[in-house]
């Protein structure tokens, strides 16, 4: 009997010391911006191993990514806050009033940061308030919840909520009032990106792929990329600095629904998770 329970003990003493694999949520963002990037991004989920979809709440193509989102309820969806409108043929505006933060035509400005193609056309350049962003922020959540009640999260299209501290700090309370977990404040997790050129739909799957094998035990990572087809209407949406957007977003859809990245994901022991896996909010 000794010698069973002395078995047992270490069989689970064993057990304990066998590291937790790497998990890996993989985010597709900016659902709604197009029909097409809606259309990859669903198949990316369905067909893939996307896990987690950001939607743009003032895009155009919102109600659909909303219709899209509600006949597949088991994908998890996060709240792409956005205060601009990058592409130059399509356009948005603010849910709000927000006069600081929009153009002289109305629309959000198409950069968060200076760039020098779009010269005093970022939010950083004007003379934002904070008071419009988090007017505009809550009616974004708001309409979200509304439409897609299963919303677990809040993430920043490009990058708006690390304006400067207060925007980050105002973001981080209305994560909190709002019952959301705000991109990795409350569950540290590590960015992943491609190890390795991504020119092309083979080098992306390549260089994804290398990223995979640097995955390390026990530790939680997040990779972010942006699905898309290269048809007729993604090939007209592009800014300057960024005019191959239909060959670079189908190569990402490629990458997401790969059979190749697959099967790396299963020899690798890599855990697929999405936001709402990280557990209840503390």
């Amino acid at each position: 009997m000794n010698k069973v329970w002395i078995l047992l003990f270490w069989t689970f003493a064993s057990l304990a010391q066998i590291p937790e694999p790497p998990r890996l949520i993989v985010r597709g963002d900016d659902m709604g911006y197009s029909h097409s990037g809606n259309l990859a991004l669903i198949q990316s989920s369905l067909q893939g191993i996307q896990t987690s979809i950001e939607v743009i709440v003032p895009s155009p193509w919102f109600p659909e990514a909303v219709q899209l989102l509600q006949q597949h309820p088991n994908i998890d969806v996060g709240i792409h806050l956005a205060l601009t409108s990058e592409w130059d043929k399509v356009k948005w505006r603010p849910l709000t009033e927000a006069k600081s933060l929009r153009d002289s035509d109305g629309y959000f400005f198409p950069m968060v940061y200076a760039n020098k193609n779009y010269p005093g056309a970022a939010i950083v350049e004007n003379k934002f308030s904070l008071a419009d962003i988090e007017v505009e922020f809550r009616a974004q959540i708001e309409l979200a919840k509304k439409k897609i009640p299963r919303i677990s999260h809040i993430s920043a299209h490009m990058g708006c909520s690390r304006i400067n501290d207060e925007v980050n700090q105002l973001t981080k309370k209305l994560a909190k009032e709002y019952h959301l977990i705000f991109e990795n404040t409350l569950y540290p997790f590590e960015r992943a990106s491609y190890d390795g050129p991504k020119e092309t739909s083979a080098q992306k799957i390549d260089s994804f792929i290398n990223m995979l094998r640097n995955l390390q035990a026990g530790k939680t990572y997040c990779f972010v990329d942006h699905p898309g087809l290269d048809d007729a209407e993604l090939r007209a949406i592009s800014h300057v600095g960024y005019e191959g957007v239909a060959v670079d977003r189908q190569g990402v859809t490629d990458v997401f629904t790969s059979q190749k990245v697959k099967d790396a994901i299963e020899a690798l022991g890599i855990k697929l998770i999405s936001y709402r896996d990280l557990g209840p909010l503390p």
